[in-house]
C-alpha cells in the first residue's frame, strides 16, 4: 500500500444532533453554552462541512468523522483522513486501518466513537464523470461500513464527493439523493460553515497547496543548488566527522541561521503565500542554503536550533525552515527531515497543528527512521502540549547562558535532547479515563535512559536501540556525503503521491509507508 494516514483537526470543532439521516431534521440546539453549537441536517450540510471539519479541503481521501452521544446530541470526535490507494486490493487493508485506529485512538483518549461518518473525495479522471467515480468507490465504501461493523460503530452516512457534486452511499430515496448526484452549495454556505466564520475559523486551501510550500525545487536553480551542496560537503564532512571540527561547524552552522533569520525578519511584507516564499527564496543564497542543511544533520545543532520556537523567533525560524526544505533537491532529499522536523516543530509550537503534521509526516517521508520527527508526530497527534518539549529547549538554553555556560562536545552528549523530552511527554499521554498521568521531571542523562523504555512500548515504534536510528540521528551525529533520494520528485515531502513511494502525513491514524505500519495519528 503506497498511502499514509492522518487525522487533522482537534477532537470537537462542532455538532450534529444524534444521528444525522438523509431528510430528516434534527433539533436545533438551545441553551447556555450554546453559541458555537450548530446543527447539521442534512447530507448536503454534512458535505459542505467538511473542510471546516478539517481545516483544509481533502484531495483523493478517505475521510471518517466518529461521532458520540453527549446529553442525547449526537457529537463530532476525532477525525482520520487516508489518500485512496490507487490499488482496488489495497482498499480492504486501508478501510480497517483507518477504522481500527480511529477507534482505538479515541478509546485511548477515553472517549470511543458510537457512529462514524464517512466521506469519499475524489475528482474524475479525464473522460470519466462524478457518477462514475461514485460508482467505482461504491466498494471502498462498503468495505468502510463493514469495518466500523466489526467494531461496533455504525455508519450513519457514507458521501461520494465529485465534480462539484455529492452523493449519498446511505440514502436511496431519489428526492433527496437524485441518482445524478446533488449539486454542492457555493463553499462556505452551511451553517457550520457561517458558525465557524463567526467563530474565526479558516480553511487553508487543500494539502496540496500546503505541501508545495516544503516540497523540493524542481526549477533550474535547483541544479545550482545541488552543485552547491556537492561542493560544500566536500568541505564540511570531514569537519563534522571530527569531534574538535563538528563543534565548530555548528557554531558557524547557527550563527548563519541567525544571521538569515535576521535578514528574513527584516524583509519588507509581501501579498499571497506564493509571493512570500519567493520572495524568502531569493533572500537565501545557495551556499548558504548548502552550508545549513548539512550543518542541521548534527543532532546537537538541530537541537539548539530547535530552541527558536517562540517568540520573535518563531516566524522567521519557520521561514527559513521552510525555505531549507526546497532547496534539499536532487540526491538530497534526505537531507529534507532536519529541516521539515524543524518547521513542524515550531509550527506545532505555535499552534498550527495542521502544517505541523504535515511537516513532520514529511520529514518521515524524507527519512522514515528520523527520530526526532517520529516522536513529535505522535506527541503532536496524541494532543499533547508542546509547553513540555519547549521547557526542555529552555532550560538547554539557559544552561549555556548561564554562569559557565556552554558544555563540551563529550557533554552535550550527555545532556537531555529534544527526542528525550517528546518521548517523556509521549509516555504522558491521557489515561482511558481521560486523565493525564504525571511527568516525572527527568536529569539528562535520566531522559536518555528513560527513551529507551518507553520508546519500546510506543506503538508503532521502530526495533532496534532509541537514539541509534538511521538518518543521522544518533547522538551528535550527521548524515554526510550525498544519499539516494526516494523516487518522487518530491524527496522530503511524499505525502499525497500517487507513485510507488509511500505518503507521509500527518498525523496518521494508522496507515502504511511503503509497506511500514505508520504511527497513529491523534
Amino acid at each position: 500500500m503506497t498511502n499514509h494516514s492522518e487525522t487533522t483537526g482537534s477532537s470537537e470543532n462542532g455538532d450534529v444532533s444524534k444521528p444525522v439521516k438523509p431528510g430528516r431534521a434534527a433539533r436545533p440546539h438551545e441553551g447556555p453554552g450554546d453559541e458555537h453549537q450548530v446543527t447539521l441536517r442534512t447530507p448536503a450540510e454534512l458535505a459542505d462541512a467538511l473542510p471546516y471539519l478539517l481545516g483544509y479541503r481533502p484531495e483523493d481521501s478517505i475521510v471518517l468523522v466518529a461521532l458520540r452521544d453527549r446529553d442525547g446530541r449526537g457529537r463530532f470526535g476525532g477525525r482520520a483522513r487516508l489518500g485512496i490507494p490507487a490499488d482496488v486490493d489495497d482498499w480492504a487493508g486501508a478501510a480497517g486501518q483507518l477504522v481500527h485506529g480511529l477507534v482505538t485512538g479515541s478509546e485511548r483518549r477515553g472517549v470511543r466513537p458510537e457512529q462514524m461518518v464517512a466521506y469519499l473525495c475524489q475528482e474524475p479522471a479525464r473522460g470519466e464523470t462524478g457518477r462514475e467515480v461514485m460508482e467505482r468507490l461504491q466498494p471502498l465504501a462498503q468495505r468502510l461500513r463493514v469495518a466500523c461493523g466489526t467494531l461496533d460503530v455504525p455508519v450513519v452516512e457514507a458521501l461520494c464527493i465529485s465534480a462539484g457534486r455529492f452523493w449519498s452511499y446511505c440514502c436511496d430515496d431519489a428526492v433527496c439523493c437524485p441518482a445524478e448526484g446533488t449539486p454542492m452549495g457555493p463553499p462556505g454556505t452551511s451553517v457550520l460553515a457561517a458558525a465557524a466564520t463567526y467563530a474565526g475559523i479558516q480553511v487553508r486551501g487543500s494539502l496540496s497547496e500546503l505541501r508545495a510550500r516544503l516540497l523540493p525545487r524542481e526549477d533550474a536553480a535547483a541544479l545550482e543548488q545541488e552543485a552547491a551542496l556537492d561542493a560544500a560537503a566536500m568541505v564540511l564532512v570531514s569537519r563534522i566527522l571530527d569531534d574538535t571540527g563538528r563543534s565548530q561547524v555548528a557554531e558557524e552552522t547557527l550563527d548563519l541561521a541567525q544571521r538569515v533569520m535576521r535578514r528574513l525578519a527584516e524583509a519588507p511584507p509581501v501579498s499571497g503565500v506564493p509571493a512570500e516564499d519567493l520572495r524568502d527564496d531569493q533572500l537565501l543564497g545557495h551556499d548558504e542554503s548548502a552550508a545549513l542543511i548539512l550543518g542541521l544533520q548534527d543532532r546537537t545543532t538541530r537541537d539548539r536550533a530547535a530552541e527558536w520556537m517562540e517568540g520573535d523567533e518563531a516566524g522567521p525560524a519557520l521561514r527559513l525552515w521552510r525555505a531549507l526544505a526546497r532547496r534539499c533537491v536532487g540526491s538530497y532529499g534526505e537531507h529534507a527531515a532536519a529541516p521539515l522536523t524543524l518547521a513542524g516543530w515550531v509550527a506545532w509550537s505555535t499552534g498550527d497543528e495542521l502544517e505541523a503534521r504535515e511537516a513532520l509526516a514529511m520529514a518521515l517521508g524524507a527519512d522514515p527512521d528520523y527520530l526526532f520527527a517520529r516522536l513529535l508526530h505522535q506527541a503532536c497527534n496524541e494532543g499533547l502540549d508542546p509547553e513540555s518539549v519547549r521547557r526542555c529547549l529552555r532550560a538547554e538554553r539557559g544552561g549555556r547562558a548561564g554562569p559557565g555556560g556552554g558544555v563540551s562536545g563529550g557533554e552535550e552528549q550527555a545532556r537531555g535532547s529534544a527526542d528525550s523530552e517528546v518521548t517523556e511527554a509521549s509516555s504522558a499521554s491521557q489515561t482511558p479515563g481521560g486523565r493525564r498521568r504525571r511527568t516525572r521531571s527527568l536529569t539528562p542523562v535520566g531522559a536518555i535512559r528513560r527513551r529507551a523504555r518507553t520508546q519500546a512500548r510506543e506503538p508503532g515504534a521502530k526495533s532496534g536501540r532509541p537514539g541509534n536510528s538511521a538518518g543521522g540521528d544518533r547522538p551528535g551525529s550527521a548524515r554526510t556525503g550525498r544519499t539516494r533520494s526516494r523516487p518522487s520528485g518530491a524527496g522530503a515531502g511524499a505525502t499525497g503521491r500517487k507513485d510507488a513511494c509511500a505518503e507521509g502525513t500527518g498525523g496518521g491514524e494508522p496507515g502504511t509507508e511503503g509497506g511500514r505500519r505508520a504511527t497513529p495519528m491523534r
